[in-house]
């Protein structure tokens, strides 16, 4: 075994070029090297048994697997192999990129990266370098993504590598259609399939054949895409228990066919629920259940936040509005810890730092107020008016904290759902049918942060969002959120207004031209801002209980958030029902029907500024 653990720091990159041999080993390899840790001694046999329980818990337990990747890590830098580190590092990025976390992900990759390239190592340069494409197709940057993978390709192309290339021509074809080039993905695709139906390799199987069903989705051709998901989920489920399939291309699989009926179910166009429309929600139902199980133990927030958002859908379409709701709301929750944990965090110790002082404070005051009353017992009438005085400034600085209370409130929650709060001790939610959503978000957020220091870029969102704060309070909006680099306000809500599209409009107008110049005076150090408008109804409400925040639900929030990511820098994209509403008031430029995620075709308008 010492030997063979030797060895390990010099062929690591043949695990690093085809994850085959990991997924077959999977857990069974696991627990095998859980029982000789133990037993191991000498540094480079511990960092090869670390390096490797971090491949391997990549596909099951990111948490072990980042763990063990830094324990390995810190070894190899000690014993100074290139090799070692180069493949720590792979590995750390791998686990990174399956939680989601692609800031650490992408530094650990470019570290391995550089580890290869340093000891010419083509196929860990390949497999690196098709790893960073993943983490650009999922920040939906891809041309960088593109670039990427055609890198890797050239690489295992002159090396002969056919499971490398079956991988590139997969993700290659993805990022086509995501384009909405079907005529590229399905080539690509085929080369795919035919590499890993050769190879006998399930999981590429598993994953183009999910990536052709899509297209054929996308299409409309929900019975044909249907097929080609159900083959993936039959082709994941036999393998899974024989460990050579990872549970990332189980739930993925899952996921794959729950979408898939809900867009079934979708299509159907009967108002009420058919016997047939009704299958396909239920068998939406229990696929996306089966996923969401899955993803859980793997930390896959991006996945987990998709499938709750479907599973709301689902359950709302079959009626089940309670659950439907619950799901919503767990998906908003997540979206908030992919976009503001840290700021949560310090938030968090804040308030329970607040929480605290209030109760020492009153605990002071009740002492000094048992203390003046014993005053008043034993000193008699003469010291009456003195005690009078006392309890008089005490009960001023009671209704000073409690004021302080009571504004700390009206700042998280609207006047009219705090007092409701004091009254009752809770708040219901509430539908409100004629409202204006606005959602915008900034351009190229990821490349400008880059370039500011932390600081730079905490002080410059603060001081947009500031600016939005202002705008949008002398228009009668009510900011619910910011989400990491985007910023969402509603009007007409909780009181009704009749110019909500209007003075949604209005405050955007004033917003774009806020950032339009800041960034004539301010150049690279700020941002482009794409802006979106969307009217309809909408569920409001009160989120949590310890730490309160008012948030909307609905058709309407999605719808305009679709708007926003159709927009274009610097411009203002609204819906043809909020085109209805301000046309008079308004230069209007009408964009046409444009494709939406998860929309289909959506009139669209650009409001002249």
């Amino acid at each position: 075994m010492k030997c063979f653990l030797k060895a390990l720091l010099f062929v690591i990159p043949a695990f690093a070029c085809g994850e085959l041999y990991a997924q077959k080993q999977g857990r069974d390899l696991i627990n095998s090297l859980l029982q000789q840790l133990p037993k191991t001694t000498e540094d480079t046999d511990r960092a090869n048994i670390y390096i490797e329980l971090s491949n391997n818990y990549a596909n099951y337990a990111t948490d072990s697997g980042i763990m063990f990747g830094a324990k390995a890590l810190e070894l190899v830098n000690q014993l100074k192999s290139v090799r070692g580190i180069a493949n720590a590092n792979y590995f750390l990025g791998f686990n990174y990129y399956n939680r989601s976390d692609y800031p650490d992900a992408l530094e650990h990759l470019f570290n391995a990266l550089k580890s290869f390239e340093s000891i010419g190592d083509e196929t860990g340069i390949a497999n690196t370098t098709r790893k960073i494409g993943n983490v650009y197709r999922d920040q939906k940057n891809y041309t960088k993504a593109l670039e990427y993978y055609f890198k890797s390709l050239k690489i295992f192309e002159n090396a002969g590598d056919k499971l490398g290339m079956g991988k590139c021509y997969s993700n290659i074809g993805e990022i086509y259609a995501f384009e909405h080039k079907d005529t590229d993905a399905m080539e690509f695709d085929n080369k795919a399939l035919k590499i890993d139906e050769e190879a006998g390799y399930t999981n590429g199987m598993v994953i183009t054949y999910l990536r052709v069903g899509d297209i054929y989705i996308n299409d409309r051709n929900y019975q044909e895409g249907l097929g080609y998901k159900l083959k993936a989920l039959g082709i994941a489920v036999a393998n899974y228990d024989k460990n050579t399939i990872a549970k990332e291309q189980l739930q993925e699989a899952y996921g794959g066919v729950g979408k898939c009926y809900l867009e079934i179910a979708k299509s159907i166009s009967s108002d009420k629920i058919s016997a047939k429309k009704d299958t396909a929600l239920q068998k939406s139902i229990y696929h996306l259940q089966k996923a969401i199980s899955l993803v859980v133990d793997m930390g896959e927030l991006v996945d987990l936040q998709a499938y709750y958002t479907c599973l709301s859908e689902a359950e709302s379409l079959s009626g089940n509005y309670k659950n439907a709701y619950h799901d919503m709301w767990l998906s908003y929750q997540l979206q908030d810890s992919l976009f503001s944990a840290k700021n949560n965090i310090r938030i968090s110790d804040l308030e329970t730092q607040r929480e605290k002082e209030l109760k020492d404070r009153i605990s002071d005051l009740e002492r000094i107020k048992k203390r003046n009353e014993t005053i008043v017992i034993i000193a008699g009438f003469s010291l009456l008016l003195v005690i009078i005085g006392i309890i008089f400034r005490n009960n001023k600085l009671l209704s000073f904290e409690k004021k302080k209370s009571d504004d700390l409130l009206l700042n998280i929650l609207p006047s009219e759902v705090a007092e409701e709060l004091k009254d009752k001790g809770s708040a219901e939610a509430k539908l409100f049918n004629n409202v204006t959503v606005l959602f915008t978000d900034f351009v190229s957020f990821t490349k400008v942060s880059e370039r500011l220091s932390p600081k730079e870029l905490v002080n410059e969102l603060d001081a947009c969002f500031k600016a939005f704060d202002e705008i949008t309070g002398r228009y009668n909006i009510e900011k619910i959120k910011t989400i990491g680099d985007a910023y969402l306000a509603v009007c007409g809500l909780p009181l009704a207004d009749p110019k909500h599209a209007e003075n949604i409009v209005q405050a955007a107008i004033e917003i774009n031209a806020f950032m339009q110049d800041r960034v004539a005076k301010l150049g690279n150090s700020t941002f482009q801002i794409r802006i979106g408008i969307h009217s309809g109804s909408v569920v409001a409400g009160i989120v949590g209980v310890k730490k309160f925040a008012y948030d909307i639900w609905g058709d309407t929030v999605n719808t305009a958030a679709r708007m926003e990511q159709n927009s274009a820098p610097g411009k203002i994209n609204i819906s043809q029902i909020t085109y209805e509403l301000v046309k008079d008031k308004f230069n209007c430029e009408y964009r046409g029907e444009i494709d939406a995620k998860g929309k289909g075709g959506l009139k669209m308008y650009f409001v002249n500024t």
